[in-house]
């Protein structure tokens, strides 16, 4: 009996004690601690694997947005690019815009010749294989161009083309070309050749800012008259050519005039 009552009387004792017994250690303490560490652990788990996930599907996604990135200027520039072929296409549009010259011919073929005998640098020499093109700004008093041409004994060929490039010079100049075709080829050119047929010359033309009026065509200058108007297209240069290019033998004598009109 008294091992009994020893055994409950420590029982009791033992049930009656608490944590708060123990300086220091606290049952919220005791109870919070197992918790935190528990929950830490899990979240620094989670955290890890989704960061790892994340970090992860970043490097896949990391490529595209380096290849992303310089697409945008790449459009950007494409932008540009579009904008300057525009810029650069709008002559082309103006070129498919310009009127056809006015043409006509005449019979009054030795009062021209007469005329043209008293003014200076109006009566000239097309050597052979040359070409003589007359440079004639566009000016702001007139509208429009105009030109009169005969020859001696032969015709000549002759054509107009427009240059956009801005004016430097207001003043009618005229340059002599001399033809860089081979002999075969100037041999070729030289066989019969059908009028209305388009000459060598107005075939190649590099000049982007060229605009073609009228292609160069060998005339029956020394039969009549010929001559024509064209209404200006805009600010540029009209280059008036005096094609002697084919020819391998023969000098052309021309008689010529230009001059502008309102």
């Amino acid at each position: 009996m008294e091992r009994l009552e020893a055994t409950s009387e420590l029982q009791s004792r033992l049930s009656s004690l608490s944590f708060s017994s123990f300086p220091g250690i606290t049952s919220k303490q005791s109870d919070s601690r197992p918790a935190d560490r528990l929950q830490n652990t899990d979240l620094s788990k989670s955290f890890s694997q989704s960061e790892m996930e994340e970090t992860k599907e970043e490097s896949e996604q990391q490529p595209q947005g380096n290849e992303e990135a310089p697409a945008d200027p790449a459009l950007g520039e494409g932008g540009e690019d579009n904008n300057s072929a525009a810029s650069c296409q709008l002559p082309a549009e103006i070129k498919a815009q310009m009127k056809p010259p006015t043409t006509w011919t005449s019979a009054a073929l030795k009062e021209l010749k007469a005329k043209l005998r008293t003014e200076k640098d109006s009566v000239v020499t097309v050597y052979r294989g040359d070409i003589m093109t007359v440079h004639v700004p566009t000016v702001p008093e007139a509208k429009k161009v105009c030109w009169e041409f005969a020859t001696d004994g032969y015709d000549i060929g002759f054509g107009i083309y427009f240059d956009w490039s801005p004016v430097t010079s207001r003043s009618i100049s005229v340059h002599i070309s001399e033809s860089s075709d081979d002999e075969d080829e100037e041999e070729e050119l030289e066989g019969p050749v059908s009028n209305g047929d388009v000459e060598k010359g107005s075939k190649s033309h590099t000049n982007t800012n060229l605009a073609e009026i009228l292609p160069v065509y060998r005339l029956d200058s020394h039969l009549s008259v010929n001559g024509g108007s064209h209404d200006f297209p805009g600010d540029g240069t009209y280059l008036l050519k005096f094609d002697n290019s084919y020819s391998l033998w023969r000098n052309k004598t021309l008689y010529y005039r230009v001059y502008y009109s309102a």
